[in-house]
C-alpha cells in the first residue's frame, strides 16, 4: 500500500551518511561542518537543480538539528549503535565492499547483518516517502541502500527514482556468491534510471536482471555519456547507463591559483627538504587502495638506483577509515612497517625518504599539496572511479607534474594520458614511476593539457545534469 504524501521536499538524495557532521561550539551553538569523502563532494556542487534537498543520512551521536539554509536541510534518520555495526560495518563493508572490489579481501556474509541491512534500508525508504512531495524526485547513492529504490516505490509509486553506484559493480562471477543476490538487484531496480560508473558495470548489471531476475532486458551499446540499456519491469522501463562521475573541476583550479595556496606549496617543498622530485599518494587507508605497492615499487627504485632518496621524496597522505575492522587494523600495521623499512634503508638523519602521515588533512592544505608534487601515484587495485586523480589534475593549472594511473580505476578510462599501470604487477609500476619521475618537460606537458582538457569539461556539474536530466526523461511505461 502507497504511503500517504506528506513531505514539501520536490529534490532529496538519499545517502549513508549526512554531507555534515555537527560541531558543537564552547557556547552550546551547533553548526554543521561538511563531511571528508569524495561522494560528500560530488553532492555538494551548488550547480544542482535549485530545488529543495533534503538528504537523509545517519544521525550524529550528539547534538540537535543544526539550521543549514533553506533547501539545504537535513534529515537525519535514527540508527542504533548495533544496527550502525551491522549494516555499515558489518554487511556494507564487510561483504558487500569487498564482494564488489574483486574479493580482494574475503568477504563475510552472515544472516544477522543482512537482516540489519534490509531494516535500516526500509528506515531509510519510510523517512524519504514522509519528506517527498507529490512527484519528487529522489537520488538514492551508493551500495549501502541498494534495496531502498524498491521498497521506495512500493511506499511512494508517485516518485521518480534514480540510483547511482559509486564502486565498480562485480562480474557476475563474483557477483553470484552473494546469498542475497536476487534481492539485490530487485531492489535497485525499483530505480526508473540505474548509473554506474562505466559501461562494463552496466553491462554486468543487465545480464544479471536476464539471467537471475528473469526480466526481459534491450542492452543495445553501452557507452560512456552515450546509449543506455533497458529493464522492462512489469509495466515499467528501468533504463541502465554510464556516468562516469567527476570534480568541481574550475572551483579546484581557481583556488589552486590563489596566492596564499601557492605561497603554502612553496612552504611544503621547502619543508620537505626542497627535493628535485615530489612524488605524492593520498588515500583512505583501505586494502583497495594499492598504497603497499607504490611502497614496494619505490623501495626497489631506490635500492636499484633508479630513484635517489636524496633528491627523489614520498609523501602518503592517508586518511584514517573503519579503524574498528581488524582488517584494515592489520593493513595499517603492514603499511607502516613498510614506511620504517623504507625510511631505515634509504632515510638520513632530518631527511626520510617517506613521508607518512594518518590523519584527515584540511582541504585546503590537500591542495597545496596537489600543487607542489610533481609526481601523483593513484594505484588502487579496484576503484568505482578515484576522484583524488582528477584533483590533482584540477590543480596543475601551469600544465606541469605526471599522473600515474592503475588500470583498473574507472578514471582509467578517461585519463588515457597518464603513465596507466597493472598494480599487480610490480615491474610494470616500477617502471611507470620511473617513467614519470625522468619524463622530458614537454612531453609532460602534452600528456597534462590533454588530462586537464577531459578534466575541465566534464565536470562534476555535468555529471549531477546528465543524471538528471536522463532521470527526467523517464517514462513509467513498459515498451510494447
Amino acid at each position: 500500500m502507497a504511503a500517504a504524501v506528506q513531505g514539501s521536499s520536490d529534490f532529496i538524495v538519499v545517502a549513508n551518511r549526512l554531507p555534515v557532521d555537527v560541531v558543537k561550539a564552547p557556547d552550546g551553538t551547533l553548526t554543521w561542518k561538511e563531511s571528508p569523502g569524495g561522494l560528500v563532494t560530488a553532492l555538494a556542487d551548488p550547480q544542482l537543480p535549485q530545488r529543495r534537498l533534503g538528504r537523509l543520512a545517519r544521525r550524529p551521536r550528539r547534538g540537535r538539528r543544526a539550521d543549514r539554509g533553506p533547501g539545504h536541510a537535513p534529515v537525519p534518520v535514527k540508527l542504533s549503535a548495533q544496527e550502525v555495526e551491522e549494516h555499515y560495518e558489518g554487511f556494507s563493508n564487510g561483504s558487500l565492499w569487498p564482494l564488489y572490489h574483486d574479493v580482494i579481501v574475503k568477504p563475510e556474509y552472515h544472516r544477522e547483518w543482512w537482516n540489519t541491512y534490509v531494516e535500516v534500508n526500509r528506515r531509510f525508504a519510510e523517512e524519504t516517502a514522509k519528506v517527498a512531495a507529490q512527484g519528487a524526485t529522489v537520488w538514492v547513492q551508493d551500495y549501502q541502500l541498494q534495496l531502498v529504490p524498491k521498497m521506495l516505490r512500493m511506499l511512494r509509486p508517485d516518485v521518480k527514482i534514480g540510483f547511482f553506484l559509486h564502486i565498480p559493480f562485480p562480474p557476475v562471477e563474483l557477483f553470484m556468491q552473494m546469498p542475497w543476490r536476487r534481492e539485490i538487484i530487485e531492489g535497485i531496480l525499483g530505480a526508473d534510471l540505474v548509473g554506474f560508473h562505466l559501461p562494463g558495470g552496466a553491462q554486468n548489471f543487465l545480464y544479471l536482471a536476464s539471467k537471475l531476475a528473469g526480466y526481459s532486458t534491450s542492452k543495445g551499446s553501452i557507452g560512456v555519456r552515450s546509449k543506455f540499456g533497458v529493464v522492462t519491469v512489469g509495466f515499467r522501463s528501468v533504463r541502465v547507463g554510464a556516468f562516469p562521475i567527476s570534480i568541481d573541476s574550475a572551483d579546484l583550479a581557481a583556488t589552486a591559483k590563489l596566492p596564499e595556496t601557492r605561497k603554502r606549496a612553496r612552504a611544503l617543498r621547502k619543508e620537505l627538504g626542497d627535493p628535485d622530485k615530489i612524488m605524492l599518494g593520498v588515500d583512505r587507508l583501505d586494502y583497495t587502495k594499492g598504497i603497499d605497492v607504490r611502497l614496494r615499487a619505490i623501495g626497489e627504485l631506490y635500492q636499484e638506483g633508479r630513484l635517489d632518496p636524496a633528491r627523489h621524496i614520498f609523501v602518503q597522505l592517508a586518511t584514517p577509515s573503519r579503524e574498528r575492522v581488524e582488517s584494515y587494523k592489520s593493513m595499517r600495521n603492514d603499511i607502516e612497517l613498510q614506511v620504517g623499512r623504507i625510511n631505515g634503508n634509504f632515510g638520513q638523519i632530518g631527511h626520510p625518504a617517506i613521508h607518512y602521515i594518518h590523519r584527515p588533512v584540511p582541504r585546503r592544505e590537500l591542495l597545496s599539496f596537489f600543487a607542489a608534487a610533481d609526481v601523483m601515484l593513484v594505484t588502487p587495485l579496484r576503484d568505482g572511479m578515484n576522484l583524488v586523480a582528477k584533483e590533482y589534475l584540477a590543480c596543475r593549472t601551469d600544465s606541469s607534474g605526471a599522473l600515474v594511473l592503475s588500470e583498473f580505476t574507472g578514471a582509467a578510462a578517461e585519463l588515457r594520458q597518464a603513465y596507466q599501470c597493472n598494480p599487480h604487477d610490480l615491474e610494470g609500476v616500477k617502471n611507470a614511476i620511473d617513467e614519470a619521475v625522468h619524463q622530458e618537460p614537454e612531453e609532460g606537458k602534452r600528456r597534462m593539457r590533454a588530462m586537464r582538457r577531459q578534466v575541465m569539461q566534464y565536470d562534476v556539474d555535468r555529471w549531477a545534469r546528465s543524471f538528471l536530466q536522463t532521470l527526467a526523461g523517464t517514462v513509467d511505461e513498459a515498451p510494447a
